[in-house]
């Protein structure tokens, strides 16, 4: 097998299998998120802790500061060379994440075109409503599958044209086993509102006021549970109001990654048992050895 993914939505428990699937299976991991790469962006991103980090060895964590953008052509280029160099240790790559466009990059033969864009100064002017009213009229299925908060990312899909990837690539590898999580929506959003309270009880607040400090406009600061207290810190916005808009956006997150995973890859899907994760590993690691005897 060349490659395991392991995706699906937010707080579904990605982080926890992929420890036990690496330690199964004799593998480490590969991030495939879009902002573990920041230093200093642990509670936020739901990095994997040092412990777990200490447990499997982990890829592509705290390889680039705030300041520093990072795009999908750089993580393409990034990844394949760490998963030969895996490959080649004897061991088993495994990429997990919930950044859909990212993991896709690598699994299909993805080609990017034209050159780097720069940010258009004609839509300084437009609200986030106005930009997403737009993309939604442009391009209805662009849009359910597009970070809505992420005002870079809605100008660039508004645009859809210089580094767009070919439509309908091959597969890259020629064994890869995708892993998706999923449970049900109801638990799912209980789930995440309940993991924003655990991460502001870790610290999230004190993290996100380094963020605003220091690396206000970035790419990096455009992540959701940082971004959403920016008002906060400068009168503009009630501390209650920026904690129930960290959930509000996570959840609708949770869902375009459902529906990006569901459109695009070809995922083998397993029902994340919240209340009995071991029995989610389980059925998990015996699929894979069941896949590897064929």
């Amino acid at each position: 097998m060349d490659l395991i993914c392991i995706v699906g939505p937010t707080a579904v428990g990605k982080t926890k299998l992929s420890i036990e699937i690496a330690k199964a299976f004799h593998g480490e991991i590969i991030s495939g998120d879009a902002f573990q790469f920041y230093k200093g962006m642990d509670i936020g991103t739901a990095k994997a802790s040092k412990n777990e980090q200490a447990s499997i060895k982990h890829h592509l964590l705290d390889i680039r500061t705030p300041s520093e953008s990072f795009s999908v052509v750089e993580y393409q280029s990034l990844v394949r060379k760490t998963i030969d160099h895996i490959k080649e240790k004897g061991y088993l790559p495994i990429l997990v994440g919930g950044s859909g466009l990212y993991i896709q990059s690598v699994i299909k033969d993805y080609t990017f075109k034209g050159k780097k864009r720069k940010e258009d100064a004609s839509y300084d002017h437009m609200t986030m409503e106005s930009l997403q009213a737009r993309l939604k009229d442009k391009n209805p299925k662009l849009y359910e599958v597009t970070d809505l908060s992420n005002r870079r990312r809605v100008i660039r899909a508004i645009e859809k044209k210089d580094n767009d990837l070919q439509e309908n690539p091959k597969d890259y590898y020629d064994n890869i086993y995708i892993v998706g999580l999923y449970t049900d929506r109801k638990q799912l959003y209980e789930r995440i509102n309940q993991r924003v309270m655990a991460m502001m009880d870790e610290g999230l607040l004190e993290e996100s006021q380094w963020l605003y400090n220091h690396y206000k406009n970035t790419q990096a600061a455009q992540a959701i549970g940082y971004k959403e207290f920016f008002p906060y810190f400068s009168g503009e916005r009630s501390y209650q109001e920026a904690i129930q808009l960290i959930q509000r956006n996570s959840r609708r997150y949770a869902k375009r990654q459902m529906t990006w995973f569901r459109n695009k890859m070809d995922v083998h899907w397993f029902e994340s048992h919240l209340d009995d994760f071991n029995q989610t590993i389980e059925d998990v690691i015996q699929a894979i050895k069941k896949t590897q005897q064929n």
